[in-house]
């Protein structure tokens, strides 16, 4: 205060500005004398004069000052002051400017969980929706956030943050002010100009905008420059404009009546059906403004090729709003949908991860295929729904496998029939029935043969990759995949292929393995494999997919002694597979995580992790993982001394000698020799180490595979 008292008084109403200014100035000087001093003053575009003289004084002076002046503004607000005052800056070379780029997705939702304090991540839609409408901008953000609070659509319920379904977020009442103070001294033409190109959407083209209007092109290009002039807009080409931000183009949007959005959109949608050139790629467009212009025949129409289209080029999401706008435009006419419309959103939804919106669409599917007694499209619903459920329940998913093959050999329909036999064939693989399970594919492999049917082929070498892998023969699973791999790259089938690279990426002496015969696949093959099924996986939105994927890294990172990494990804894995509500790959992300905590020999850590993963496997009612969980759980309880639990998982009692066909018999086996040792019971440790050496290492197997394959086990027998 003393520092700011002048000789005499400055008059209220009028003060000496530069006076004021020194005396500021020796204040500043004054703290930066006892410690180096950082001034910041954030959003100089709303600066009067007089502040952006003062900061300019100050920078003139800080040159042999310890002091760091930070400025910050929003470019697209930039005032002639304000851009003087940038001019004189530069041209002392004053300051160093530093333009900060929006922020990323990832960074959106590290911003959103830091809000809400969650460590969960973000719904995939929820992030989708926030960065194409704020585009990164961490105010925007906030403006939206706080809008959507205030409206009730986010709220804390039982201490934990929930939304209502937001297809399309709120604009926040203070950027739609902004926009209007901003576009009140427009003309009603260039403002009506302004609507017409927010109805268009985001990006929009002069020759478009010429067609709606019917204006001349000098005088297009007056209402263009006020737009230009005001920060609306901003010029892309020649020929392409777009709005400065999404958020005002939908602030605009909003402005306008219902009735007035129809007939614009109505107007737009019948121009762009005229004009020449393959309809095709407008598809989407024309799919838009007729549903938005209530014209619901063409709605129909143009949504459900948009949906195929969206679907083709492995955009689920979009493809699913499609479906959905179809499925209303068809309930506006008084039509039932067809069922291939309500299973072409199911599998939108399911490859999501959003599973009670694709099973009510795969049910209401149903009934409307039995109605029309369309047999194929009732056989396809049933295997629709047993995909669907081997997700959740195991003997829910049997069960419309079973009905499924009926009605396929009911039908006399060889290639229903094959398709049939790989769906009931994978459904014994994960009742831990490998052999049964090789038998239904082996069938449908000579169906498929007979018929020369590649994609069918492609698909059951897939399947009796997984089933051998489940035996616990994993050099004849890396055969199968191998084939499997080259027809799926052959057929462009990115799903199909990414799911054979991640199961390929399990054939390796892994941690996970190491009580088997591995294949001839090295650890960095198998996590290059692992890779690039991830890659693919993500690029065409497949959900379950990347979170088996990411299991699958994860354990061949672990296995190479990369444990940070490889607990990230199984993180990572769960949270994805606990987001879609995949409880079969929580249950084998938190085996992951077992494996990589038993590896460091953390193992109460790791008896938490596949505790979690065996009650899981129990909820889906999945024998196979049941026994995945139960052995790994089984050998925690050893090391960390609780034998009696151990002993509960896999000890089948005295002179009960179990079969060891399967992985998970072997897996069991090898965690009762570790009992045995653990218990002093040394002959039943020899013997059943013996017994399992003998199955998984039999005499034939070449010298140099046998040194390469289950270290476990060999240490095991060791011991």
């Amino acid at each position: 205060p003393a520092l700011l008292a002048a000789p005499a008084p400055l008059p209220l109403l009028n003060p000496d500005k530069y006076r004021l200014f020194h005396a500021l100035e020796r204040l500043l000087f004054t703290l930066a004398a006892q410690a180096p001093l950082l001034v910041v003053v954030e959003d100089i575009h709303w600066s009067d004069d007089a502040s952006l003289d003062f900061l300019l004084h100050l920078a003139q002076r800080l040159a042999d000052q310890p002091v760091l002046l930070l400025l910050t503004y929003r470019a697209e607000d930039e005032r002639p002051s304000l851009a003087q005052f940038l001019l004189a800056s530069n041209r002392g070379r004053l300051a160093d400017e530093l333009g900060l780029r929006p922020l990323t997705p990832a960074q959106v939702e590290v911003m959103l969980r830091a809000i809400f304090e969650q460590q969960r991540l973000v719904s995939a839609e929820f992030l989708e929706v926030v960065c194409a409408l704020t585009e990164g901008n961490p105010f925007f953000i906030e403006e939206v956030l706080n809008s959507l609070l205030t409206a009730g659509d986010i709220f804390m319920q039982d201490g934990a943050w929930h939304r209502k379904p937001v297809p399309q977020l709120r604009i926040p009442h203070s950027l739609q002010v902004a926009v209007k103070q901003r576009t009140a001294a427009f003309s009603s033409d260039t403002r009506h100009l302004m609507e017409l190109a927010a109805v268009t959407g985001r990006r929009f083209n002069f020759g478009l905008l010429q067609d709606l209007t019917g204006l001349a092109e000098p005088v297009l290009l007056q209402h263009l420059k006020q737009l230009l002039a005001a920060q609306i807009i901003v010029e892309e080409t020649g020929e392409d404009y777009a709005f400065r931000h999404a958020l005002t183009r939908e602030a605009v949007y909003s402005s306008l009546l219902l009735r007035e959005r129809q007939q614009h959109h109505r107007r737009l949608a019948e121009i762009l059906e005229r004009r020449p050139g393959p309809a095709g790629s407008r598809v989407a467009e024309l799919a838009h403004h007729y549903y938005q212009g209530g014209e619901w025949e063409k709605a129909l129409a143009y949504t459900q090729q948009a949906g195929d289209r969206a679907r083709a080029m492995h955009a689920p999401r979009e493809a699913a709003a499609f479906y959905t706008r179809a499925l209303e435009a068809a309930e506006h006419l008084g039509r039932l949908p067809s069922a291939e419309l309500c299973r072409a959103r199911g599998q939108a939804h399911e490859t999501i991860g959003e599973f009670e919106q694709a099973r009510a669409d795969y049910e209401r599917a149903l009934p409307l295929a039995q109605k029309l007694a369309d047999r194929r499209a009732e056989w396809q619903c049933l295997v629709d729904l047993g995909f669907l459920w081997a997700a959740q329940d195991y003997v829910r998913a049997g069960g419309y496998f079973r009905q499924a093959l009926e009605l396929a050999r009911a039908q006399d329909d060889p290639l229903l029939l094959a398709h049939s036999l790989n769906r009931l064939g994978n459904w014994h693989a994960n009742l831990d029935q490998p052999q049964e399970a090789l038998q239904y594919h082996s069938e449908a492999l000579a169906i498929f043969d007979t018929l020369g049917d590649r994609p069918g082929r492609a698909e059951t070498l897939d399947l009796l990759g997984i089933a051998s892998a489940m035996a616990g023969d994993l050099t004849a699973s890396l055969g199968h995949y191998q084939q499997a791999v080259g027809l799926f790259e052959e057929l462009d089938d990115r799903r199909g292929l990414a799911s054979s690279l991640a199961v390929m990426g399990e054939s390796c002496s892994s941690y996970l393995m190491d009580a088997v015969a591995a294949a001839p696949l090295t650890l960095t093959a198998a996590a290059a494999h692992a890779s690039r099924a991830l890659e693919i996986a993500r690029q065409i939105g497949w959900r379950s997919g990347e979170a088996y994927a990411l299991v699958v890294l994860s354990i061949c990172s672990g296995s190479l002694g990369r444990q940070e990494q490889a607990q990230e990804q199984a993180r990572g894995a769960l949270e994805l597979a606990a987001e879609i509500d995949h409880h079969q790959w929580m249950a084998y992300a938190h085996i992951a995580h077992g494996l990589a905590y038993q590896s460091v020999l953390a193992f109460a850590a790791a008896v938490e992790h596949f505790a979690q993963a065996l009650a899981l496997a129990r909820d889906i009612n999945s024998p196979y993982w049941i026994g995945v969980a139960a052995g790994l759980l089984a050998s925690s309880f050893v090391h960390t001394n609780e034998l009696e639990q151990a002993a509960t998982l896999v000890d089948p009692g005295e002179g009960v000698q179990t079969p060891l066909h399967t992985f998970t018999q072997k897996l069991a086996a090898a965690a009762r020799v570790e009992l045995y040792l653990s218990e002093g019971n040394l002959a039943a440790a020899q013997a059943e180490s013996s017994r399992l050496l003998t199955v998984v290492l039999p005499p034939e197997l070449h010298a140099d595979h046998a040194l390469l394959s289950a270290p476990r086990l060999l240490k095991l027998h060791g011991d």
